[in-house]
């Protein structure tokens, strides 16, 4: 599954075989985003983890960083 852009936002849901590895990729996430200093709105239930991507400071829309960020998150996965 990729990103798709819906209400202002991208957005993906990712599964993974249990909690410690959804935890382990968010751990990841959050570390890439840190460097990015742009941060995603997410949520985690057992295995899943849902990302959205908005740039706040542009008004809730969708810009480069987010893009970046995205393919950033992507490249955690190959």
């Amino acid at each position: 599954m990729s990103w798709t852009e819906r209400d202002g936002a991208l957005h993906r849901d990712f599964e993974f075989a249990d909690f410690s590895e959804a935890f382990a990729f968010m751990t990841r996430v959050a570390l890439l985003a840190e460097r990015a200093d742009h941060h995603p709105d997410w949520s985690n239930s057992w295995n899943r983890v849902s990302i959205s991507l908005s740039t706040h400071d542009a008004g809730n829309v969708v810009t480069t960083s987010d893009r970046e960020l995205a393919a950033a998150i992507d490249g955690l996965l190959d």
